[in-house]
């Protein structure tokens, strides 16, 4: 059976709202590099997109975690499943995620990256669910705050599919 997913934010909001943040994080970081972090798989299409819209120099490396599993809502636990490549030492930081809701992840992050002295780190997300926070975590830059929905598109996946949709939709479960 097909699941039916209704747009909760078009093609078009989404890369006018990646357009503002990457100007935002260009004045932020003016005359530094920035380090973006993708948080994987979700990250990649925001990530990519953002990376295009900053005009600060700008590498980046690649970071897997798991807090969800095949399961709609995230189990707290948090896995590595992929670390960095580079070092962080002296590093301005900024961490890309697709999506916060608990904030356990990020919290877990950013702990773990204060530790490699970086010389900076901020956090950057597509879409933030505050009424799921349930650890305090500090986002920098937000896309969206969206209302705690199931969410797929634009590198948010349900069981690995609809990652590919080119907007925010609602898988309505019937």
């Amino acid at each position: 059976m097909e699941d039916k997913i209704r747009v909760l934010l078009s093609e078009e909001e989404v890369d006018k709202k990646i357009e503002e943040i990457g100007a935002r994080i260009s004045k932020d970081y003016q005359g530094k590099a920035v380090h973006m972090i993708c948080i994987l798989k979700g990250g990649i299409f925001f990530t990519c997109e953002l990376a295009k819209r900053i005009s600060v120099p700008v590498s980046m490396d690649f970071m897997s975690v798991s807090s969800y599993g095949a399961d709609t809502k995230s189990s707290g636990v948090v896995k590595i499943i992929k670390d960095l490549d580079e070092p962080l030492d002296g590093k301005d930081v900024l961490i890309v995620e697709d999506i916060i809701d608990s904030g356990r992840t990020l919290s877990y992050l950013i702990e773990i990256f204060k530790k490699r002295n970086p010389k900076s780190v901020r956090l950057c997300t597509l879409l933030d669910k505050p009424e799921r926070r349930v650890t305090d975590v500090k986002v920098d830059y937000v896309g969206f705050n969206i209302p705690d929905k199931f969410v797929v598109g634009y590198g948010l996946d349900y069981n690995q599919k609809y990652r590919n949709l080119p907007y925010i939709g609602v898988v309505e479960f019937e």
